[in-house]
């Protein structure tokens, strides 16, 4: 006898029909049924949300359809008022976990919005919390995601939290040390600040900025590279909300007129740890906290998944598979160096090596690595852990960034007796990382003989799949990138229309842009030469390095990101 179906399978057959008698019915062709069916392989939605998205069949038509094949009613979400105070009195864990949301009660049932109707353990769930009978609707997973995230968004919870904050009248003294202590303990601002917290998680932040102003506290997330509002907070509640970070993060509470820097860890509501970085500086209206947001548990970007292309993934392994000899990535802060050299690691990783590293900070775990963090008050710096490191019978040593003579130069030794080394940095492209090193005071004949090869990088936000539609650009884009034509016609280029899961921006994650450059003969006798950095450049290219802007131009011939986005990045550099 056959084996019951999941809730899943059950919902894929039953989507699967839905395709054939939408196609019947005239609804839709069999063109877009087939590429509905990519989208939803490729993003793991339900063929209904994939449809919608894609543009193929209005989210009103379909809901007819879905009552009718699957058996359960139909609600957009974002077409009704949600009843607020029933939906919060489910766990904002339970809400998100299961992607069902309480939105309206009648007499003694109570509606719930459900990306999988068929869950008969959320539903005993959620009529266990409410008391109630539940009446199970189906809804889109992009719409309940962002119903829930206005549900339990962090405005709702910071102005919860601050309804039982007692300050005192705005504009009174400072309060003491003693006042501080007692403020950072108290309920309200732990509710308040891990809120702030919990809902930059929960967006996938990278930063949290908590910035005062004259009479407002504004706050603010990183996500994807940009700065995006949050909330504004009354001005007289920032020595607590301070307090209390302070105390999180074993900070001088005292102290506040130098900069402090402090770190502790927390988990969001699945589980998954999370390490906070935490920078607080003084200015003119106090004291601004800045918190990046590392997953602590998760698993890191391996270097499929970085955004080299083959090619250059091929190359840049033959660089980190050398036994000796000198990979540096370049790049400004925040454009993912660490990121891939991560990757690189754990491509080399396994137990025939001795890998070690010495960061500032140590971001993320690595397993069988031996990892140093820089600790300056007690000696650690990168000069001296690396001179340690290279005594400790190393194959392997990653250096989390280059400085200064000092660890240029023991890095290069270090190279040259038989180690391979990994670091990073601050040069605005690969061929000018070589210059660098020369301007630091290292000899241009051990920068030619110890380099292996060098990546330059940036990040570019990608275009959400949820939302994704093609057009033809106009001939001022098309000039301006250089695009090429495609058999004599403008390239169709693809661009976000904008919804839920992308936060209206037509933009969801980022990718990284690369220019790999291997060091040449040409290169090495040019670096001898003390040959400029424009003429390494151009070096380089005859020599076959595609530059980051090239790579640029082809993900957005790719549709993988935007022209917008490549101007923004990469056409301001020089």
């Amino acid at each position: 006898m056959a084996g019951l179906l999941t809730p899943n399978q059950t919902l894929n057959r039953l989507s699967a029909r839905l395709g054939e008698i939408l196609v019947a019915d005239g609804v839709l062709n069999e063109n877009q049924l087939s590429h509905a069916l990519e989208v939803r392989e490729k993003t793991g939605t339900f063929l209904g949300e994939a449809l919608v998205a894609l543009g193929y069949v209005p989210s009103s038509t379909l809901g007819r359809y879905l009552q009718l094949t699957m058996g359960f009613p139909y609600v957009e979400l974002s077409e009704i008022q949600v009843d607020l105070d029933l939906a919060r009195r489910i766990p904002e864990k339970t809400a998100r976990q299961n992607l069902a949301l309480p939105f309206e009660e009648r007499d003694d049932e109570v509606l719930v919005a459900m990306a999988d109707p068929l869950n008969l353990a959320t539903v005993d769930e959620i009529s266990g919390i409410m008391g109630r009978r539940v009446v199970p609707f189906l809804a889109f997973s992009a719409d309940l995601l962002d119903a829930i995230n206005r549900t339990f968004d962090v405005r709702h919870k910071a102005q919860s939290a601050l309804a039982n904050i007692d300050m005192g009248p705005a504009g009174e003294a400072e309060p003491t040390i003693d006042e501080l202590m007692d403020l950072g303990e108290e309920a309200p601002i732990v509710r308040l600040v891990n809120s702030i917290v919990q809902g930059a998680i929960s967006s996938g932040a990278s930063d949290i900025h908590i910035e005062p102003h004259e009479n407002t506290i504004r706050v603010r997330y990183r996500m994807d590279g940009i700065m995006v509002d949050q909330t504004t907070l009354p001005r007289h509640h920032l020595a607590a909300m301070c307090s209390r970070i302070k105390i999180m993060g074993h900070m001088n509470i005292a102290e506040r007129r130098r900069p402090q820097d402090g770190r502790f860890s927390i988990k969001d509501d699945s589980g998954l740890e999370y390490d906070l970085r935490v920078s607080i500086m003084p200015t003119i209206f106090g004291e601004k906290i800045v918190m990046r947001v590392l997953e602590k548990t998760g698993s890191m970007a391996s270097l499929e998944r970085v955004g080299f292309y083959p090619h250059q993934k091929d190359v840049f392994e033959r660089f980190i598979n050398r036994p000796h000899g000198i990979v540096l990535v370049t790049g400004p802060t925040g454009s993912g160096k660490s990121t891939t050299l991560y990757g690189a690691l754990q491509t080399i990783n396994d137990s025939t090596k001795n890998i070690n590293t010495i960061e500032d900070p140590v971001e993320y775990q690595l397993d069988t690595v031996n990892q140093v963090q820089v600790n300056a008050k007690i000696g650690v710096t990168f000069a001296a852990g690396l001179r340690t490191l290279v005594r400790q019978d190393p194959d392997v040593i990653m250096v989390g960034e280059i400085r200064d003579y000092e660890t240029a130069e023991i890095a290069i030794q270090a190279a040259l007796t038989g180690h391979l080394v990994l670091s990073t940095l601050h040069t605005n492209d690969a061929p000018g990382a070589l210059v660098r090193l020369q301007n630091m005071g290292v000899e241009p004949f051990l920068v030619s003989s110890a380099i292996l090869g060098v990546v330059g990088q940036r990040l570019v936000r990608t275009i959400c799949p949820f939302c994704v539609e093609t057009y033809e650009p106009s001939e001022k884009v098309i000039e301006t990138l250089g695009l090429p034509m495609v058999d004599g016609k403008p390239p169709q280029l693809a661009r976000g229309k904008g919804c839920s899961r992308c936060g209206n921006r037509g933009l969801k994650g980022r990718t990284g842009v690369y220019e790999v450059m291997p060091i040449t003969q040409n290169l090495r006798d040019m670096v001898l030469a003390k040959a400029s950095g424009a003429d390494l450049k151009r070096q380089a290219i005859a020599d076959g390095m595609q530059t980051m802007y090239d790579i640029g131009v082809q993900k957005v011939m790719d549709r993988i990101t935007t022209p917008e986005e490549v101007i923004r990045v990469l056409m301001t550099e020089d």
